[in-house]
Parts: C-alpha cells; structure tokens; sequence
C-alpha cells in the first residue's frame, strides 16, 4: 500500500500476515468484545476452501455484530484487509466474514448448536482461543 508523504510517495513497510496469524488476530478481536466459546479451526490439511475457521458465538444480535465489527476493524487496521463478503449482518443472528484463507463465523448461539460447524470440521486441527496463548501450528 501506497502513502503521500509530504509529496513523496512512499511504500508501506507491513508485512502481510500469514492466515494462521489472521486466525489469531480475529480471536482476540472476538475476544475483545467477550464472545463466547472462541474456536480456531485449521482446515488446510482437509479443505481447499479455506485454511483457518474463527467460530464464536454472541449473546445477542447486537453483540454478534459487535463482535463481527471488531474482527472486520481489527483486520483492517492490523493486517489491511478488507473481507472479499460479509454476509448476515444486518439479521445479526450468523455473520460471515470471508477473508480468502480465512472465515469467521460469528454466531448466535442457537444457530452454533443446530449448525454444529465444529463437529462438521472436527477432521481439522481444533484450538480454543486463549488469550495472549501464540500456539497455533502452522
């Protein structure tokens, strides 16, 4: 990414971050906004969809677009990514944010217990989220 710097154009010097740091990123994001059951799921190895889940669940509509918000803030500013769809945000019952090599679903907890995602992917590499914890293989 490109800046103007007192008329000069200067390159941003950010890395990009890899998806199993975006994973981590986005749990702490979730975190921040005290979702609950945060899990990491790494599903390289079993999919070609994508490399990384973030699964969470929400209280309440307004706090799972809280938390969706704060994944989507947190991304853009710490990694400058934008997701390529956002998608249930406005109901606030299930949001998806799709970043590529990962997805972060946020949901309400009656939608996490009869869609079940963690049992669907449970052939990946299943991490709870633990604050400040950097264990994720990768």
């Amino acid at each position: 990414m490109a800046k103007v710097i007192a008329g000069a154009l200067v390159q941003s010097q950010k890395q990009p971050l890899d998806s199993a740091a975006m994973a981590r990123l986005a749990g702490e994001a979730c975190d921040d906004r005290k979702a609950m059951e945060i899990v990491l799921i790494r599903v390289d190895q079993v999919a070609y969809l994508t490399d990384w889940f973030v699964i969470c669940s929400g209280g309440s509509p307004v706090q799972v677009r809280a938390i969706a918000r704060s994944v989507e803030d947190a991304l853009k500013e710490k990694a400058e990514r934008q997701p390529l769809r956002l998608e249930g945000f406005s109901e606030g019952r299930w949001v998806l944010l799709d970043y590529g090599e990962l997805i972060v679903h946020v949901m309400g907890a009656q939608e996490r217990r009869f869609y079940d995602l963690e049992g669907f992917w449970s052939h990946g590499d299943i991490h709870a989220y633990e604050p400040g914890c950097d264990h994720l293989n990768t």
